[in-house]
């Protein structure tokens, strides 16, 4: 497989550079990325798995007790990898083992411990920029996620509590193999004061927003779709149309070696034009995504730069209105929109097609 071998040649050139005597990664983020989008998650809301991975010069090992080996081995990774059990009452007999394959280099990690170190900030930058096998995985999910959307928001009524609603979203990823990692349901009397409105048992009333961050293959997909249950009033519109115009600005911005901090730049004064000057500091603006919901959150110091292939989701908003899709960064400087759905109702903004409020 392409893809892994160049994680592996990666990896091991981190071992060689760095003078380490093993990488190991503990996170499902991680763990996800190492084994080309193999899943150590059991408990949906934990960082870290029932697995790790630990690469040396000489050996791929992916580390876990004898509850979860064979379903591992079977299901999850491929035999580039050696699965490596211990008894689940004996932990301590994993470090010894780390200990004895890193021989007496030092250890580098995404989550260190004891005289661990941390990974080097170059490496791990560097899975910001998504292969093409990423990008095909990111694709499909995007597509699906966007569709489950519109699924549930298609027949959604004001009537509908948000907790009705997120259960639809909820069930509708899962039936695609997706993590719903975030479901956020904005309904007509809170949308306007918060930016991460839970589901709640509340009528959704005139107004409603529902926001996810999909999960497969360990990879994200984000993406805020918004609903009107009647004609929108006056404000809705301006409010629409003014996060649409902000959305369009960080787009143009969002180029190969394009700094962050930069692209926030452009955001803060895509505010300033349409009359909001501040509104940048109410909810950041979003960033690189891929392996975690955000990579980065875009900061104004921030002098990290977005690779080629890099997948970038951008949530600019307003009280009572937001936009956010996940767009792939092409080596030529286009875009590519991937979590859109046919079936939503578009509007043309900087001569892109995004998704307009649905107006029902």
């Amino acid at each position: 497989m392409v893809e892994l071998e160049d994680k592996l040649q990666r990896m091991r050139a981190v071992l060689r550079d760095e003078g380490l005597g093993a990488l190991r990664l503990r996170g499902i983020d991680w763990f996800a990325w190492a084994t080309c989008g193999g899943s150590s998650r059991v408990l949906l809301a934990a960082e870290t798995g029932v697995a790790e991975v630990l690469l040396t010069a000489d050996g791929a090992f992916v580390l876990t007790d004898v509850i979860e080996a064979e379903r591992l081995a079977t299901e999850e990774v491929s035999s580039a990898w050696s699965v490596v059990a211990h008894p689940w009452e004996r932990p301590e007999a994993r470090e010894r083992l780390v200990r004895e394959r890193a021989g007496a280099g030092p250890i580098a990690s995404d989550r260190p411990s004891r005289d661990e170190r941390p990974l080097p900030e170059g490496f791990v930058r560097s899975r910001w920029a998504l292969l093409p096998e990423e990008q095909d995985r990111v694709r499909s999910l995007g597509t699906e996620a966007a569709g489950v959307l519109t699924d549930a928001l298609s027949v959604a009524e004001p009537t509908w509590t948000g907790q009705r609603l997120s259960a639809s979203i909820h069930a509708g990823l899962v039936d695609q193999g997706i993590d719903p990692a975030l479901v956020l349901v904005g309904d007509a009397g809170r949308l306007w004061r918060w930016r991460h409105p839970s589901a709640a048992d509340r009528v959704l009333g005139r107004r409603a927003m529902a926001v996810v961050c999909a999960r497969r293959a360990g990879l994200y997909a984000c993406c805020t779709r918004l609903v009107a249950f009647g004609t929108p009033m006056a404000e809705d519109r301006v409010a629409d149309a003014a996060v649409l115009e902000v959305e369009a600005a960080a787009f143009e911005a969002s180029r190969p070696g394009a700094m962050l901090g930069a692209v926030l730049a452009r955001i803060q004064a895509a505010y300033a034009r349409v009359g909001q000057p501040e509104a940048w500091r109410a909810h950041h603006q979003g960033g690189p995504t891929g392996y975690l919901a955000r990579e980065r959150v875009a900061t104004p110091s921030d002098a990290s730069t977005l690779p080629a292939g890099a997948a970038v989701a951008w949530n600019p908003s307003l009280p009572g209105a937001k936009s956010e899709d996940t767009v792939l960064v092409h080596p030529d400087g286009t875009l590519e929109v991937v979590t859109l759905d046919p079936r939503w109702p578009t509007v043309t903004v900087g001569g892109r097609a995004r998704p307009a409020v649905w107006v029902r």
